[in-house]
């Protein structure tokens, strides 16, 4: 049976559950249904590299909502969460679960692009909104965009290109690049790829290993061997741990300057000590940001989770923002697609990363930052560029 079969059959089971149907907002008859729960799906990691990253999406998600009364658009809700394992290969059957068989009105996720990129077909079969609080996969929101399909925290390619201008302004010509082999690192070191090399840079090599490989030593001493001016890597959460506590004990660090998206070091700088000392990254957040909603925000966080905030905790707080925003305007009624989706293209989000809007590819338009570790802590050093959107090449809103 297919995913479209499945839906038509349990559209069909489900006919007197009272729930709206698609189309215009027509609140008399959706005030039929309005004592309905909402059913949320949320599909994160919460197993493996990735694991904290999920839990501070979703309980910063959770805090917000809570903040706004635990109602969206009036109505209560259920959050139906099931770890993704950050497994692509399990992207499909996931997504169907939380879709079909546990009958969610809508999906959140994920970290990993390539389960999201699962997760956006299954999605766009079953015409259900999809909400992405981190994968940044760039095709999802180029020739792969859809009108519900949104994301609250970036593409791939947004916290790379800014990169490849500050390396070449600290002097370097060179570069090796390095990743794991999968759509978020090929996408990141296209962005740093377009300014480095726009501004007269030189690609000397890029090395890709499997993800969640950790094994870095043969891609260190090819590093070694071609002494490059600087490098740049895309590696998060454990992985990017390791990475840098190797390239130290390789005695890379004191020789080629590493950069990097804020992923490198976001979440884990503290426990890499001298190993991130003087790192230079680029991210849409920076944990020293000064605005009344950040330091607020950071507070709230570490009271309730014994936490220290991140990138990955502001995201899922945007998400849970981004869902009462749109929510409130068609009071509750997810099935009012059109009027929904012209709420969240219409967002501004107040956010502690600063106010940001939607692109017409439904991507976050924001500031991206540069930071560096130092003295134990990241310190944010000025914005690497304004209000910076993906170029959104081949979305045609299909």
């Amino acid at each position: 049976m297919t995913l479209r079969t499945r839906r038509r059959f349990l559209a069909g089971a489900g006919a007197g559950l009272g729930v709206a149907a698609a189309g215009g907002f027509v609140p008399t008859r959706f005030a039929i249904g309005q004592k309905a729960k909402l059913k949320i799906g949320l599909m994160l990691p919460y197993t493996g590299t990735y694991a904290a990253l999920g839990h501070n999406i979703t309980d910063a998600m959770k805090m917000r909502l809570a903040e706004a009364g635990n109602k969206l658009g009036g109505r209560e809700y259920d959050i139906v969460q099931l770890d993704d394992e950050s497994a692509p290969p399990k992207g499909k059957d996931n997504a169907a679960r939380l879709l079909v068989r546990e009958k969610c009105d809508m999906l959140i996720g994920t970290v990993h692009s390539g389960v999201v990129l699962a997760m956006a077909q299954v999605a766009k079969e079953e015409d259900k909104f999809l909400v992405i609080p981190n994968a940044g996969a760039v095709d999802l929101t180029r020739k792969g965009c859809t009108p519900k399909l949104f994301r609250t925290s970036f593409s791939n390619w947004q916290p790379a290109f800014p990169c490849g201008d500050v390396a070449l302004k600290d002097g370097a010509k060179t570069a090796v690049l390095m990743t794991w082999n999968y759509p978020a690192g090929h996408d990141s070191l296209q962005g740093f790829k377009d300014s480095f090399t726009k501004g007269g840079g030189k690609i000397l090599k890029e090395i890709l290993i499997d993800f969640p490989n950790v094994e870095f030593q043969a891609g260190l001493t090819e590093i070694a061997s071609l002494k490059p001016d600087c490098v740049y890597v895309f590696f998060a959460g454990a992985g990017a741990l390791k990475f840098m506590k190797d390239y130290e004990a390789a005695g890379l660090k004191a020789k080629i300057s590493l950069y990097g998206p804020g992923f490198l070091t976001d979440g884990v700088y503290r426990e890499a000590g001298s190993a991130a000392s003087g790192i230079k990254t680029t991210l849409h957040y920076a944990d020293d940001l000064d605005n009344p909603m950040n330091r607020k925000f950071r507070a709230d966080f570490k009271k309730q989770t014994n936490r220290d905030c991140d990138v990955y905790a502001v995201q899922g707080y945007d998400t849970g923002t981004f869902l009462v925003q749109g929510l409130q305007a068609v009071q509750g009624d997810l099935g009012a697609d059109k009027a929904l989706v012209k709420a969240w293209e219409a967002s501004k989000i107040d956010s502690p990363r600063g106010m940001f809007t939607l692109s017409k590819s439904h991507d976050p338009v924001q500031d991206i930052y540069l930071r560096q570790v130092w003295g134990g802590e990241e310190k944010y050093l000025g914005v690497a560029h304004k209000a910076l959107a993906d170029p959104g090449t081949g979305c045609t809103m299909a």
